[in-house]
Order: structure tokens, then sequence, then C-alpha cells
């Protein structure tokens, strides 16, 4: 089956044809770098990362384009209330965000544009729509210019709401403003902004707002049509609703599939400033293995609602123990034996048609968990053809999805220390129960089995010779 996504403009699951054969170009709105990462951001990172990787691991050259507003009214805002620049409190937070990512293994994209380094693309549009009718500067000295959304007739066709069913645009002052739907392309400067915050225009000094910045830093690195815009499902309007209709107007067909992710709930709530419960990707960091972060945070399907509680991360830890479980087993099982030629990384043709329907990762996790067992099942019986075609598949299905254990990206040396001495204590206690074992001490050799279970080490027996795990 060929990959078919949900596409928001149009309502329904369609086949994905990109524009170019074996090429496709995404554009997904970044952080506004006003503070610190939560929870769900790193969510709508990773489900596009999710899309990359599949999208790759079908065969396609992936063009990524994920970028930076580094101005923006709240920037601004919350740099007056530090003793901070504007831009030293963008670029401070932008670290944050790429550090977040980062540690939750989210690929680098092919580009990361910032607003401020693409102004020149922003007037060539705004200039376009001002030719065209659908855009006019203030009837002031403001040097603001707004998009007309009277003025063109698909206003509306993304969220497919009739114009004066729409709430009305707050993001500009709407002192130049012929209707209160009409929305800020360039921001005239205020007296009390930072003359850092300002560029010249053929209006005015000024800053862009908000929607016009993904609109020129889409087309300037992907053209003016390209395959798939992603973001939050908060996006949708205003913000990619004005996107659409300013890209469209100016004459760019723009993105042909539009995707939008789910939110994240607490405790069944939605998470918010105002309710006071935001979990911020620090803390969140902080919490769990940077990998457990990375399986749960993908492991909902991402047009649903993600939701966290207590035991969330729990969960994620025991249910990705159990893969890494299976993996050490069958590795030293397999280790020297001729069926070791067999693994091969291979995904299941279930894992295939469950990515393919709309990003399926939850199906897709099943199918891993499935296989997990079937190759326990196998360990357990001696099956190594078996257990050789289970490895091999759970590598495969777990590197697509960027959670293969095995994986050199989520070794850490930060305890490094911890587990050298660990394992020297452990593997000198493994010695006195084999030495206790062949003299047939097995009273000795129990309690010391005994012993290490209560600490929560696993000892497991097999034919060659002792292992030892932590409990998961």
């Amino acid at each position: 089956m060929a990959l078919r996504l949900y596409d928001s403009k149009t309502r329904a699951l369609s086949e994905f044809v990109p524009l170019t054969p074996g090429h496709v170009g995404i554009y997904v709105c970044g952080p506004t770098v006003q503070s610190s990462p939560h929870i769900g951001h790193l969510r709508s990172a990773l489900v596009y990362d999710q899309l990359r990787r599949w999208l790759a691991y079908s065969g396609n050259t992936v063009t990524f384009v994920r970028n930076v507003t580094d101005i923006d009214d709240k920037v601004l805002a919350n740099a007056a209330n530090s003793d901070e620049e504007w831009w030293a409190l963008a670029y401070r937070v932008e670290l944050e965000f790429t550090a977040a990512y980062t540690a939750i293994g989210v690929l680098p994209p092919s580009y990361e544009p910032r607003a401020t380094a693409s102004i020149p693309e922003m007037h060539a549009i705004i200039a376009r729509l001002i030719d065209a009718g659908y855009a006019y500067p203030a009837d002031d000295d403001s040097a603001d210019v707004y998009f007309d959304a009277r003025a063109w007739p698909h206003y509306g066709e993304l969220t497919h709401q009739g114009l004066d069913d729409m709430a009305s645009t707050s993001d500009a002052h709407p002192r130049g403003k012929r209707d209160v739907h009409d929305f800020a392309l360039w921001k005239g400067r205020k007296q009390d902004e930072p003359a850092s915050a300002s560029w010249e225009s053929p209006w005015g000094a000024g800053r862009p707002g908000w929607h016009i910045e993904c609109s020129a830093m889409s087309t300037k690195y992907l053209g003016p049509q390209f395959d798939i815009h992603g973001g939050g499902i908060d996006l949708r309007f205003p913000h990619h609703e004005n996107e659409l209709a300013q890209s469209t107007a100016a004459g760019d067909p723009f993105a042909n599939y539009w995707l939008h992710n789910g939110l994240v709930s607490v405790a069944g709530q939605k998470m918010s400033k105002s309710l006071g419960n935001s979990i911020f990707a620090a803390e969140l960091i902080a919490s769990a293995r940077p990998l457990v972060l990375r399986y749960y945070l993908g492991a909902a399907h991402y047009r649903s609602t993600l939701e966290f509680h207590d035991g969330a991360l729990a969960e994620a830890e025991a249910a990705l123990g159990r893969i890494e479980g299976f993996l050490d087993r069958a590795e030293r099982r397999l280790e020297g034996t001729r069926f070791a030629a067999d693994v091969i990384e291979t995904v299941p043709e279930d894992f295939v048609t469950a990515m393919n329907d709309d990003l399926g990762v939850p199906q897709a996790l099943g199918v891993v968990h499935d296989t997990v067992r079937a190759g326990n099942a196998a360990l357990d019986t001696e099956d190594l053809v078996e257990v050789a075609h289970a490895l091999g598949a759970v590598i495969a299905m777990t590197s697509v999805l960027g959670i293969n254990p095995l994986s050199s990206e989520w070794s850490t040396t930060k305890d490094a220390a911890t587990d050298v001495a660990l394992s020297a204590l452990v593997d000198r206690l493994l010695e006195d129960r084999q030495a206790a074992r062949e003299s047939r001490d097995f009273v000795t050799a129990d309690r010391v089995r005994d012993e290490l279970r209560a600490a929560g080490i696993t000892i497991e027996d097999g034919p060659s010779g002792s292992h030892w795990s932590l409990d998961g």
C-alpha cells in the first residue's frame, strides 16, 4: 500500500504523491523562541521526525526545513521584562530547543532558517500582494501593511470557515485596519520597541508580521510549491490559514499537503501556562532516559491528543525494557553461532502497512512487540532460525522509529564510572557463584543469585555462561 496521509485542507486521507518522484520537501513551523521548550514542542518535533525517517526509509531524499521565529511580539515582551537584549534571549532559548530536540534523537533539519535572515524575501511577497490588490499600507504614518482578507475570495479554505464566522485578528494594533479580520504583514516600529528590532522597508521602518515570516522562509528553501507543510493543530488558525492565503494570493501554489499533530494534555486537562500545568523539556529530560522519552512521545498516533499522567513514563520504560531485554537475550544467544549470519534487518510487511496508513505508529509498535514476543518464545524453545529472523526485524523496525536501543546515539558515558564499578562487583559475584556450582555447593550458589535478585539484578544462565541485567 502506498503512503496515505490525512490532509487537513481536504479533511481526508489521500495517497501521498511527491511533486518530484523520490524527493520530498517538508516545511514545519518551528518554535517561537520566547521561552523554554515544553513537552508539546518535543511531541510536535518528534512527529515530523518520524515522518521524515519513514519517507527516507521508503527511498526518498527529504529536504526538511524547520524555522526559528526569532522576532515576534512575545520575544520582545519577554526581553523587555528581563535584562537581556531581545536577540540574546532569542538565541539562548533557541539553544535550549536544539538541546532538547537532540536529547530525544530528533534529526537536525536540512535547513533551519531564522526569520530575521529572510527580511528581503518578506518584502518581496508583501510588494507582490500590494501590486495584486490583496494588501494595503495603512492610511497613516505608521508604516503598517495589512492583508486584505475580504479581497481574497479563497480566505478560509484551510479551516473551512466563512470570513464572518472567524474570530477577529488580534496580531496587530487596529490603528490602520480596514477590517477586523485583516492581518499584519509589516508592523511599523513603535516608540517603545528597541531600534535593533526594526528594519527599513518600502513602507517605513518596522518588522514583519508572524505569518509572512513562514511564507518567506518556506518558499525560499523549498520553492513556490512544495510537498508538505506541518505543525501543531493549534496553528491551523490563524497562522496556517493566513500563510496559505497570503502565499496563494501572491501567486505561489504553496503546500500540496497540510499535516497537523495533536496537542498534549496533562491529567485530562489541556496543557497551558494559565493552568500552571506546563511540563518543561528540561524537567522531563531529567526525569527519564532520553530513549524512554522518545518512545513515550512517539507512541500515540500523531493526530491524537497525547496524555501525560503519573506513570506514563514508567509504562514507556517497561515497554522499552521488553524490547531491550529481547535484543540482549537474542544477541547473546546467537553470538558465535552460525545463525548470527541469518540476522537480516528488514521490516515486516505488517509494519510497512501500519506506517503507510497515515503514519500508524501505534500499530507499528504493536508489530514490534508481537515480534519481540515471538522472538522470546523462539529463544525458550531454542528455535534459533526464528530468533535470528525476529532479531533482524526488531532492529530494523526500531531503527526506523529512532528507538533502537543498540544504536550508538543512545549510548552515554554519563554514568560510566558507576557502570564499571557495578559490572566489576557483579562479575566477581558471578565468578563466586560459578565456583560454588562447580563444587556442587548449591546453597551458596542460590544465595548469591537471591542476593543479586534482591538488588534488582536478574541472572540468566545459558550455554555461553551466566549473564546479568538490571531489572527495568
